[in-house]
Order: C-alpha cells, then sequence, then structure tokens
C-alpha cells in the first residue's frame, strides 16, 4: 500500500497526517505526487502503527 491510500484511510490532511508521524509535509507530499518513493519499510511502519492504535482504542 503507497502512502496516499494509507493516509486516505486516516481522514488526515496531508499536513496532520506528517505531524502525527513526525515527517515534513514537502516528503509527503512528494511521495504521494510519486515525486520520490520511500523506502519500503516506511509504508508498511505507517499501517502497522495506525493498527496498533485501532486497536489500542477499541480497547478503550
Amino acid at each position: 500500500m503507497n502512502v496516499k491510500k494509507i493516509r486516505a484511510t486516516t481522514d488526515m490532511s496531508q499536513s496532520e497526517f506528517a505531524n502525527y508521524f513526525g515527517i515534513p509535509v514537502r516528503t509527503i507530499q512528494k511521495w504521494e505526487r510519486n515525486g520520490s518513493v520511500p523506502p519500503e519499510y516506511i509504508p508498511k511502519m505507517m499501517q502497522r502503527i495506525l493498527e496498533l492504535e485501532k486497536t489500542l482504542l477499541e480497547k478503550v
């Protein structure tokens, strides 16, 4: 899954998503426009973090 699709599942703006993960907004924009490609582990980590957060919120 790419960064744009992951962000779309969160309903966050690019700015919100960038702040959440501590990544510059310009980097998110480049990744989403295919101007550059993140290392393969980045989208996987993002997706895993979001899944874990969802699981934790469901338990509360």
